[in-house]
Order: structure tokens, then sequence, then C-alpha cells
């Protein structure tokens, strides 16, 4: 299939290769030549003002095995088998909020009322984070992810930064049963390559990530199900059940209409690498240091990748969505949003059948100053 790649502008003015089509931007993902590091991150390219996952970070001696390390540290705390453990507590989690959504006025904000506070309960839960401080940190991850005010997002990720700080000290005081601990203990076991302010970034990065990325996910399957009701028997049989989510999640990144064929230019999604070497691709020469932006949106509805089903299709089986990377940064989390959302969302089939949204599809509005995306509210009815 051919390559389909071309420059583009960011929203922080910097030039870019785009890339489109699936089996390419899967390729990249996996392909070494190609990284979140620059041997000069000051003056590489940016994708956006935001200082998480809008620029590239300092290239060190020990950047494969720092991440060697979080992949092993982390792989056991999303294991099959803890998130088994773990399921019981997600679903109790689960019904809780769908009792506040069922008492509340119609019609009711489910972003408010569901798809904010599931994530931050999950991740505090896992971290040993206190679910009381969500809207701090709830606050402080929304000014990291500012896509256009760079001393906000600054602003925001040292507020994390020192809010995780602050719980790691505690945990070398008093270590508990959390993931926040786990990763104080491996510092004790290898102090000088596994350093506090490693410890640190890697706790901000998983309370970023794990709350802010699931939310946008649980919006856009809140609309879905809405739009597609016919559809929504799929979440009610536990066999079609994983294939329904995976369709949720195919079309959960940040965009502004939900599978349409993106525009060419449309960087919505799009994941960021740089350049570690020159190489060729579509006849094309990247140079070192150069940014190329692999554009997830596009590949996940590329008809080399659905046919010409673009739209929702909770029968769609297999389903090869780009959603959460592939290859060596395949998204670790992947399976505890899996998780969130097959129980989620089968409550919610379960619970209310007449589930639909109260504004017209084109009212809802997105948070598209943030670069994770999801929408402001969105108001349902059942």
């Amino acid at each position: 299939m051919p390559t389909r790649m071309s420059r583009t502008t960011t929203p922080s003015g910097h030039d870019a290769w785009l890339v489109t089509d699936y089996e390419t931007v899967r390729r990249l993902l996996s392909d070494p030549r190609l990284g979140l590091t620059h041997d000069d991150p000051d003056s590489a390219g940016r994708l956006s003002d935001s200082v998480i996952f809008g620029r590239p970070q300092k290239t060190t001696p020990t950047d494969g095995q720092d991440h060697t390390r979080m992949r092993k540290l982390l792989g056991q705390w999303f294991s099959a088998r803890r998130l088994a453990a773990f399921t019981p507590r997600v679903r109790g989690l689960v019904d809780g909020l769908l009792d506040e959504l069922a008492a509340a006025p119609r019609p009711a904000d489910f972003h408010r009322i569901v798809s904010f506070p599931l994530p931050a309960l999950v991740i505090s839960d896992l971290l040993g984070v206190p679910y009381t401080h969500r809207e701090r940190f709830r606050a402080w991850s929304d000014e990291a992810a500012d896509m256009h005010d760079q001393a906000r997002s600054e602003h925001g990720r040292a507020e994390l930064a020192g809010y995780i700080a602050g719980m790691v000290h505690t945990r070398l005081r008093e270590p508990g049963d959390d993931l926040l601990s786990s990763l104080v203990q491996a510092h004790r076991a290898e102090p000088e390559g596994f350093t506090l302010d490693k410890v640190v970034t890697l706790g901000m990065t998983l309370l970023f990530a794990g709350h802010e990325t699931t939310v946008t996910a649980i919006d856009t399957g809140a609309v879905l199900m809405a739009m597609h009701p016919a559809q929504r028997s799929a979440f009610l049989d536990e066999a079609r059940l994983p294939d329904a989510v995976e369709e949720i999640l195919r079309g959960s990144l940040p965009r502004t209409n939900w599978f349409a064929t993106p525009e060419p230019d449309d960087i919505g999604g799009a994941l960021p690498r740089w350049a570690n070497t020159d190489l060729e691709f579509g006849g094309e020469t990247i140079r070192k240091g150069e940014m190329v932006l692999l554009g997830l949106a596009h590949a996940n509805v590329d008809e080399d990748l659905v046919g010409a089903e673009q739209g929702f299709d909770a029968r769609r089986h297999p389903n090869r969505h780009l959603t959460f990377g592939h290859g060596a940064h395949f998204c670790v989390g992947a399976p505890l949003a899996r998780l969130e959302l097959q129980e989620l969302f089968s409550a919610v089939a379960e619970r209310f059948p007449g589930f639909a949204l109260a504004v017209p599809l084109e009212e809802l509005e997105q948070r598209a100053d943030l670069l994770t995306g999801g929408l402001k509210s969105v108001n349902v009815t059942w």
C-alpha cells in the first residue's frame, strides 16, 4: 500500500512530517530510528507548547535502560491477574457513579458525573493518591496539557511534579500497597539507576495519562452509545462487549468529527516522534532531528484497515486500531482503560436503555485547547 506522507505545520508553528496511512504509521511506531528524545530539545520542533508530550526530552545514555525498567515495573501492575482482582473494585465504582447519574435531574452531564470521576477514582486507587485531591490534580493536568500557553503548561507540570514528590516522600517513610510505593521500593533497590526524580516523573506521567486520556475515551463512548441505539445490544453481550469497546477506542482520539476521514493536514490525535538518524520513507528523506507526526486518527479510519465501513460498528472484528500505539511504546495502561470501559458501558446499556444525547451532536463543545481533547460536557437523558 502506498505511504501517505506530507509536510505540515504544528500548532506551535514548527515544521513536521505527517504520516497518515495505517501500515506506515504502524511500522514507524515500532521503528527504533524514531523516538521521544532529541540531542538538542530546546531547538527541536514541537507539536505544541504543552510540556507534556508536546516536545522531545533530552537524549541520555540510559534511555533504553530506563524504558525497559519502566515496562518491567509497570507490567506487573497491569497484568491480567492483578486486573482480575481489581475488577470488583472498578465495578463497584461504576455502580456508585451510575447511581448518582440515575438520581440526577434530567438532562444530566455525563462528563461531570461519570466520565471525569471514574478514571480519577481508579488511578487514585492504583497509585495511592487521595481521591479527595482530584480537583487539584485535574486542574494541574489541564494546565500541563495546554497546547498554546507554555507558561501555563509549565506551571501545571511543576505543580503535578511537586504533588507527586510529596507523595513519594511520604511513601519513603510509610510504604503502602500501591503503585507509588512499588516505585519507591524499586528506587531503594537501585537508587543510582532509578533516582527519586525518575520516580516522580513516572508517577506524574501515570497520574496524568491514567485519567486524562480515559476521560476522553469515556466521553466518546457515551456519545457513540447515544448515537447508535441499534448497536447497544453489543454492550449487553459478554462475548461481543470487548469488540464494542475496541470500536469506541478506535474513535476516541482528539477529533472534532468521530470516524470521519480527517482533512489531510489535520493533526488531531497525532503522536510526535523525532528522527535519531536519516531515514527514507515513501520516497522522502527524513533528516536526523526532524519531527514526524504519526497520524493515529487518520490511520484508525484508513480504508486499508476498515474497508468501506467507515462509521461506528460495534461488531467490527478484528479491530486493529492504533489508539494505544504499537510496539515498544504500546500504552502499558491499555488493559486498565479497557477494563474501565467494559465495566462502565455494559452497565450503562443495562441500566439506561433509553440513553440519548439531550443536545444536538453539533452543540457538544470540544476541549480543543488541550492535548488530550475531550468534551466540556455531555448532556444526556434516558
